[in-house]
């Protein structure tokens, strides 16, 4: 398993809890010694506010909804039906519980393109988005998004004040050094807070593709090609540039960053400035990959880097040896920021 540092040579898949299951399903017995915090750091819910939400809307994005199946529209997408029923608190609560997780943090999806529209727009689904999730309750906590248009940095208090776990961002907010520019007073903001940072795939303002993805495009498509590029751009950008105006903003990279970290060497043949990969505060979230991609990370970053990210209900998590690690380490990665955000609303 990862272990929080590897200057080691035993074999990474060997189980260092020998008393504890892999099964991530296990009902623990409330007699045992207390069990170490187990966190997933990225989740999506269609809550009922936010389907009302994008159900009223006349223009992109928006949902039709018709017999419990809610099919979600939105520029440069594959349509995605939704199954309200799964989508219930009670159904997600039950399948927190099964993952064997404490605590599930609550992002939108941002390859919708919420945060993108108009200010106006934006606010009133972010406002749905934050009022879903907070009726939710236990085991659930949300990332707070922020609109992108005319991007305001009150708006990273106002989210830290109702309870957020940290600021989550489109990937496309941080796609070059110009669009860098634009945000750089949400990052100052984040950073003078100890807010952490969450990018996850989705554009910024100007970057969403005209109209419906192409019908000859399998599902899986956007999210092999767009959203891995959007995701490399982000931490390219952050950690050549970003990391120099922030040097003390907490940032996790959802999706392993695409992968970037594998780049770094490219990056150097190809003329660009140095980047430290052992960045302490540069975090990595795993959702979609397995223990082959978990470990090449970890051996550039470190383990201790890597926390634990299902993208539930977009996908079904794959399960590796390494999730107890991984959801212990988003535990402790996030505990200081949930912390700081009670602290902050009380």
């Amino acid at each position: 398993m990862l272990a929080p540092r590897p200057a080691r040579t035993e074999d990474p898949t060997r189980n260092e809890n020998p008393t504890r299951t892999e099964d991530p399903t296990r009902t623990e017995d409330p007699t045992r010694a207390e069990e170490p915090t187990r966190v997933d750091v990225h989740q999506h819910i269609w809550t009922e506010p936010l389907l009302e939400a994008l159900a009223a809307r006349d223009r992109l994005p928006f949902v039709d909804t018709t017999d419990g199946i809610a099919v979600l529209h939105c520029a440069g997408e594959q349509a995605w039906a939704i199954d309200i029923e799964s989508e219930s608190t009670q159904a997600r609560a039950e399948l927190a519980r099964a993952d064997g997780l404490d605590q599930a943090i609550i992002a939108p999806s941002s390859p919708i393109g919420i945060e993108a529209l108009p200010r106006d727009e934006a606010s009133e689904l972010i406002e749905a988005h934050l009022a879903g999730v907070e009726a939710l309750g236990s085991p659930f906590a949300a990332w707070g998004p922020v609109a992108l248009d005319r991007p305001d940095p009150d708006d990273i208090d106002a989210r830290l004040v109702r309870g957020c776990a940290g600021i989550t961002l489109p990937a496309g907010a941080l796609a070059s050094p110009d669009t860098l520019r634009d945000i750089e007073p949400l990052l100052a903001r984040a950073e003078a807070l100890g807010a952490m940072v969450f990018v996850h795939p989705g554009p910024a303002p100007g970057q969403r593709r005209a109209g419906a993805a192409s019908l000859t495009e399998p599902l899986w498509w956007a999210a092999l090609t767009e959203y891995v590029a959007q995701m490399q751009a982000a931490w390219l950008t952050f950690a050549t540039l970003g990391r120099r105006r922030h040097p003390a903003l907490r940032i996790l990279f959802a999706i392993l960053a695409g992968g970037a970290p594998l780049q770094a060497e490219r990056l150097a043949a190809r003329g660009g400035p140095p980047v430290d990969l052992r960045d302490p505060l540069t975090f990595y979230e795993t959702s979609s990959y397995g223990s082959a991609a978990i470990e090449a990370i970890a051996h550039c970053a470190g383990a201790e880097q890597l926390v634990y990210g299902s993208d539930r209900p977009v996908i079904e998590p794959l399960r590796t040896v390494h999730d107890l690690v991984l959801q212990t380490n988003a535990a402790r990665v996030l505990g200081a920021a949930i912390g700081h955000s009670s602290a902050v609303a009380a």
